[in-house]
């Protein structure tokens, strides 16, 4: 018999596989997100994840009147935090969005919050982050790979982030009740803290109640 926790892992990965393949061959957001009169959303996907990854969310938010945004700059999102959050920056002042909201997943939480920290911050209502690992993940002391090394609970940017509470206020953090890649949790101190009953890393991105939760915040 395969444990929880394996099988939790396998239909995880399965899942991010088949929607890295699904939307392989999109390049341009659908027109109909540009419309709307309500807050704009700004989407920053994960690591080694591109803006279609988060489409479902981006199209239910776009069915109730908020525009969406994407960051072209962010590719697959390999680069370094600081480096990213300085090309989301550059994208709100270049769209000149104010009163904007973040809607993240795991590495682009991160993103966002040094957004929130620099001098873009005051363009930024709120950032929703889904399964970020805001204290890192001791897994990442595992990775040879950089853009995953960057995620140890000591790497400076992380550990320095952790300890600047001031923007958590600002931030929705949403997460399910197991996630295999953060062993830590997701739970922000100051933070507005949504814990949902879905279990995985990838998969409350297609969690109807995490949806739900994401739109609230959003409002």
């Amino acid at each position: 018999m395969i444990r929880p926790h394996l099988a939790l892992r396998v239909a995880d990965y399965a899942w991010i596989a088949r929607q890295q393949v699904g939307t392989a061959l999109v390049r341009t957001p659908p027109e109909a997100w540009s419309d709307g009169l309500g807050t704009p959303i700004v989407l920053l996907p994960g690591v080694w994840e591109r803006w279609p990854i988060m489409a479902p969310l981006a199209d239910r938010l776009s069915a109730v009147g908020h525009p969406i945004h994407v960051v072209p700059g962010l590719g697959f999102n390999r680069r370094p935090i600081l480096d990213a959050a300085a090309r989301v920056a550059a994208r709100l002042d270049e769209l000149d969005l104010d009163g904007a909201v973040l809607l993240a997943h795991s590495k682009g939480g991160l993103i966002g919050k040094a957004v929130l920290l620099g001098p873009a911050g005051h363009r930024v209502k709120r950032l929703i982050a889904i399964s970020t690992p805001f204290g890192g993940s001791w897994y990442a002391g595992f990775m040879l790979v950089p853009s995953l090394r960057e995620f140890r609970p000591r790497a400076t940017t992380i550990a320095t982030m952790a300890g600047q509470l001031e923007a958590n206020v600002r931030i929705t953090s949403i997460f399910g009740t197991f996630d295999p890649h953060i062993p830590e949790g997701s739970r922000l101190p100051g933070a507005t803290n949504v814990e949902i009953p879905v279990e995985g890393h990838f998969r409350p991105l297609a969690d109807e109640r995490v949806a739900g939760a994401v739109e609230s915040a959003a409002e």
